[in-house]
C-alpha cells in the first residue's frame, strides 16, 4: 500500500481558507437577511458563488497538500464537477437560513442535504485522481466523514441562523464561530483523507490534467481575492445600510419634530387648532357609523389677562402649562384636548349619553377654579364653558366650534365660573358671527376695506402733523362696519395678518400722495394687532410697503398698545429695534392702561407715547385721571418721547393737555375720521381760513 504525506503549510493554508470561508458565509448571511427583493437573490447567487469557491479551496488546498510516490494529477472536468456541488450546497444553505424560522426538523433535513453535498464534493474531487487501480475506503473512517459533514452542517446551519441579524458584538461572535465551522470543515476532509487507501503498484489517470506545480498557489490567489471581495462588499454594503439607516431615522425624527410643531402648541404641547379640526372630523365619522355622541368644550379662562398683565408674560406661560396639566387629569385616550389660542382651550370628549357632559363640564370649571401655586404665588382663576354636542349643534367642525364659542360667551354673561350647554337661543348669535367670518373671508378676497383719517394737531400752534389710519369695513349688505365689530374675529382666525398687510400698503400709498403735494413733515401713523406684531414677517412687510411707496421710513408711525409691548418684551426689544433701526416711528399706545416695566420701558426704542382716551375722558371731572395724564405727560417727557394725546372732545380738555405740554391731540373736537378725498379738503379748508 502506497503511504501518502502531507505539506504542514499547506495543511494551515487549507484550514485558513476554511475559516475565513466560513466566516464570509456568516456576514453574507447577514447581508442576505436585512435584503428585499432583487437585492437579495443578487447577494444569495454571490453568496454562493463565493463560499461555495472557498468551501471547495480548501477541499482542494487539502488534496494538494497530500502527496504519493507517484505524480499525481486531476481530472478538469470531475473537478469542475466537485466545484459545482460545492456551490450548489453552498447556495442551499444561505436559501436555508434566509427563511424566517428554522424548526428543529428544516435543521435536520438541511444538515443532512448539505452534508450529503459537501461530502460529494470531497469524494468527488477525489475520484478526479482517477487512480488505477480505485481507491479504497475505511468504511469506519469514512462513514466517521459522513456523520462529520452532517454535525458540521448542523452546527453551520443553526450558528448562521442565530447570528444573521446585525446586533451588537455580531462580528466577534461570527469570527468565533468561523473558526468552530473551519474546525469542522477541515476535520470532515481529513477525515475522509485519512480513510483512503492506495494499493501498490497504483497509479494515477489525470496525469494529463491539473498538476500540483504552482497550482495551490492559483487557487490560494484566486480563492482568497474571491473571498476578500465578497467579504469587502459585504462589510461596505453593512456601512452604507446603517448611514442609510441613520439618515432614514434622521429624516423620520426630523419629520416627526415638524409634525409636532404643525399640530402641536409650542407652549403646552396641546393639539392646535388644525389637529383638532381633525380630531372632530374623525370623531364625526366614527358617530355616523357607529352610532353615539360627542361634546365639545369650549373653555375660557376667566381672570387670566389681570394675572399677565400684574405679573408679567412668563408668569402667565406658566399658568397657562399648569392648567393644561390640570385639564388632563381625567383625560382619557380617546378624549383630545386642545388649545387654539391665548387662554382659550377645547375639550373633545366621547359620550355614551349627551347627558353625561353635564359631570364632565361641572369637573372642569371645578378642576380651574382650585387655587395655582405657580413660581411662589397663589393664583386664583375660573372658567367659562360652553359646551356644543354632535349630533345636534352643527354640522362641521367649525360649526361646532363656533357654536361651543358662543355658549361660552353665554356663560360667561351669566357670571362666570360655570358652563352653558348651546341652545336654539344662542343660535342667532352663533349664525350671525359664522356668516360674519364668511363674509370676512370675502372683504379680504375682494378687498371691502377701506381707510378712514383722523388728523392729529401741533398742540402749540394748531397745524395739521399728520393723521392715524383707521379701518373700516364697507360691508355689501350691513354698510359701513367699524374695527369693534369684526377685528375680534379676525385676530380669531388669522386674518388679521393680510388685513394688516393691507392697512399698512395702503396707509403707506395715500401718505405718498400727500408728500408730493407737499405734505413731508406729516407722518402717517398705523395701529398693529398683537398678532400682527408677533407675526414673523413684520419688519419684512414695512420695508416692502416703504420701498413700494418710495416713502421716507420717518413718514410712517406704527402704534402698538403698551401690553403688547410688554407681554413679551426682550422678544418686542428685538422687533422693535430692527423697525427703530429702518427709521421707523413707534408709538406705544393706550399708554397707562396695562402694566409696564419702567426699566423695559426706557430701553424700547420707541418715539412717542400715546395717552389713552379713558384718561382724557374724564380729567375734567376726575383729579385722579388728571394727575395720571399729568404724571405720563412728565414721564415721557423725562424719556425724550413726544407726547400725543387721543379722545380730544372739549375746549377744557384740549387747553389742559396742552398747557401740560402734550406735543400732539387728536380727537373730535378737531377732526373726525373722514375718508382720504375729504379728509384733505377739510385740511385745506382749515388752512385757507387760518391765512385770511
Amino acid at each position: 500500500m502506497l503511504i501518502g504525506s502531507y505539506s504542514p503549510a499547506l495543511v494551515f493554508i487549507s484550514l485558513f481558507v476554511a475559516v475565513l470561508a466560513s466566516y464570509t458565509a456568516l456576514d453574507l448571511t447577514g447581508r442576505i437577511a436585512t435584503a428585499r427583493g432583487r437585492a437579495a437573490h443578487l447577494w444569495m447567487a454571490g453568496g454562493a458563488l463565493a463560499m461555495g469557491v472557498g468551501v471547495w479551496s480548501m477541499h482542494f488546498i487539502g488534496m494538494l497538500a497530500f502527496t504519493l510516490p507517484i505524480e499525481l494529477g486531476y481530472d478538469v472536468s470531475i473537478t469542475a464537477l466537485s466545484l459545482l456541488i460545492a456551490i450548489l450546497s453552498c447556495g442551499f444553505a444561505l436559501w436555508l437560513v434566509s427563511q424566517p424560522r428554522l424548526p428543529a426538523w428544516q435543521l435536520a433535513f438541511g444538515a443532512l442535504i448539505m452534508g450529503a453535498g459537501i461530502s460529494t464534493m470531497h469524494y468527488t474531487g477525489m475520484a478526479a485522481l482517477q487512480m488505477q487501480p480505485g481507491i479504497d475506503y475505511d468504511p469506519t473512517l469514512f462513514g466517521a466523514s459522513l456523520v462529520i459533514a452532517v454535525g458540521a452542517s448542523a452546527a453551520a446551519l443553526w450558528i448562521a441562523f442565530r447570528l444573521r441579524q446585525n446586533t451588537p458584538h455580531v462580528r466577534m461572535a461570527r469570527a468565533g464561530a468561523a473558526v468552530v465551522m473551519g474546525v469542522a470543515i477541515v476535520g470532515m476532509h481529513y477525515t475522509g483523507m485519512a480513510g483512503a487507501r492506495f494499493s501498490e503498484g497504483s497509479f494515477c489517470g489525470s496525469l494529463d490534467g491539473l498538476s500540483g506545480k504552482g497550482l495551490d498557489n492559483l487557487v490560494l490567489i484566486t480563492t482568497l481575492a474571491v473571498l476578500a471581495i465578497a467579504l469587502l462588499t459585504s462589510i461596505l454594503d453593512a456601512r452604507l445600510e446603517a448611514r442609510t439607516a441613520e439618515l432614514a431615522h434622521s429624516l423620520t425624527q426630523a419629520n416627526r419634530e415638524l409634525t409636532q410643531l404643525a399640530l402641536h402648541d409650542p407652549l403646552t404641547a396641546l393639539p392646535n387648532r388644525v389637529l383638532l379640526a381633525d380630531r372632530i372630523g374623525q370623531a364625526m365619522h366614527r358617530v355616523q357609523e357607529q352610532g353615539g355622541c360627542f361634546a365639545l368644550m369650549f373653555i375660557d379662562l376667566d381672570g387670566f389677562k389681570p394675572v399677565n398683565d400684574a405679573f408679567g408674560h412668563h408668569m402667565g406661560d406658566l399658568l397657562l402649562r399648569d392648567v393644561a396639566l390640570r385639564l388632563r387629569e381625567d383625560l382619557r385616550s380617546q378624549d383630545t384636548l386642545a388649545r387654539i389660542g391665548g387662554d382659550e382651550f377645547v375639550l373633545l370628549v366621547q359620550l355614551a349619553e349627551p347627558d353625561d357632559a353635564l359631570r364632565l363640564a361641572a369637573r372642569q370649571v371645578g378642576l380651574i377654579a382650585r387655587t395655582f401655586r405657580v413660581a411662589d404665588h397663589d393664583l386664583q382663576i375660573s372658567a367659562s364653558v360652553g359646551i356644543s354636542l354632535y349630533p345636534g349643534n352643527g354640522q362641521n367642525a367649525e360649526e361646532l366650534l363656533m357654536n361651543a364659542d358662543a355658549a361660552m360667551y353665554h356663560a360667561k354673561g351669566a357670571g362666570k365660573n360655570g358652563y352653558s350647554f348651546f341652545d336654539a337661543s344662542m343660535n342667532s348669535n352663533a349664525r350671525k358671527q359664522l356668516q360674519l367670518l364668511q363674509d370676512l373671508r370675502i372683504a379680504v378676497e375682494q378687498r371691502q376695506f377701506s381707510l378712514y383719517y383722523q388728523p392729529k394737531f401741533d398742540a402749540a400752534n394748531g397745524r395739521p402733523v399728520g393723521a392715524e389710519a383707521l379701518l373700516r369695513w364697507t360691508h355689501p349688505t350691513q354698510g359701513l362696519l367699524m374695527p369693534d365689530t369684526f377685528i375680534d374675529l379676525a385676530e380669531k382666525t388669522g386674518l388679521i395678518i393680510p388685513i394688516g398687510e393691507w392697512v399698512l400698503n395702503e396707509a403707506c400709498r395715500q401718505m405718498r400722495e400727500w408728500y408730493v403735494l407737499g405734505y413731508t413733515d406729516w407722518r402717517i401713523a398705523v395701529n398693529l394687532s398683537a398678532l400682527q406684531f408677533c407675526h414673523t414677517g413684520l419688519v419684512q412687510s414695512v420695508a416692502k410697503a416703504l420701498e413700494t411707496h418710495q416713502l421716507p421710513a420717518n413718514s410712517l408711525t406704527l402704534e402698538i398698545t403698551e401690553t403688547t409691548a410688554m407681554s413679551d418684551a426682550d422678544a418686542s426689544m428685538t422687533v422693535l429695534q430692527q423697525l427703530s433701526d429702518m427709521g421707523v416711528d413707534l408709538s406705544i399706545d393706550d399708554f397707562g392702561t396695562g402694566y409696564s416695566s419702567l426699566m423695559y420701558l426706557k430701553r424700547l426704542p420707541a418715539n412717542e407715547l400715546k395717552i389713552d382716551r379713558g384718561f382724557v375722558r374724564d380729567l375734567e371731572h376726575d383729579s385722579d385721571d388728571a394727575a395720571i395724564v399729568s404724571a405720563i405727560v412728565a414721564l415721557g417727557q423725562a424719556l425724550g418721547l413726544r407726547i400725543v394725546a387721543e379722545g380730544v372732545e372739549t375746549d377744557v380738555q384740549q387747553d389742559f393737555l396742552t398747557q401740560l405740554g402734550c406735543d400732539s391731540l387728536q380727537g373730535y373736537l378737531l377732526g373726525h375720521p373722514l375718508p382720504a378725498e375729504r379728509f384733505i379738503h377739510d385740511i385745506r379748508q382749515a388752512q385757507r381760513v387760518a391765512v385770511v
